[in-house]
């Protein structure tokens, strides 16, 4: 098809044909929450169901989160799973720190969401006071479905899809900024 014939088209007519249109902001942002790579931070209980997460019977690989990254300059998404020690804490947020941005984080279990059952000196009670948390996973331990569905919101939180309470939409994730 010549190009002067592509433009006096109706843009309708072109997506008819398979022809689709977007903005770059949006195919980033889908790509981006499609890519989703895990630096791995297990720390209790609740990461042998992060990490039965990955298995065949629940393959968090649909969504593009398979790659579970020792090194944080790798990941763009902190799985907390489990309770967050005050001796850890300091070496959570430098893992953090690490990260490249734009980066998010999960908090997965009672323990790390609220200190779960542990209300002591050595238990840190939000891990959200040591790094802002973008998804809390609820239960004690939380299923591995519970994961896929916070990665899932996740995804929807960076393409702009995410709202809130009162059902108002919430922003998409800008390209290099929290």
């Amino acid at each position: 098809m010549p190009l002067k014939e592509l433009f006096e088209r109706d843009w309708q007519e072109l997506e008819s044909e398979g022809i689709l249109f977007s903005s770059l902001e949006k195919l980033v942002a889908w790509g981006r929450s499609n890519s989703l790579w895990p630096a791995t931070f297990g720390l209790a209980c609740c990461a042998i169901e992060m990490m039965s997460a990955t298995d065949g019977r629940n393959d968090l690989a649909r969504f593009g989160s398979e790659v579970f990254r020792a090194s944080p300059r790798q990941a763009d998404v902190m799985i907390v799973a489990g309770r967050l020690s005050k001796k850890m804490a300091p070496i959570m947020r430098r893992v953090y720190d690490q990260m490249p941005d734009p980066k998010w984080v999960i908090s997965m279990g009672a323990c790390a969401s609220s200190g779960g059952m542990f209300n002591n000196y050595a238990i840190v009670q939000n891990v959200d006071s040591v790094v802002p948390v973008d998804i809390f996973v609820p239960g004690c331990p939380p299923r591995p479905e519970a994961l896929i569905f916070a990665v899932m919101q996740l995804q929807k939180k960076v393409r702009g899809e995410a709202f809130d309470q009162l059902g108002n939409q919430l922003p998409m994730v800008d390209a290099w900024t929290r």
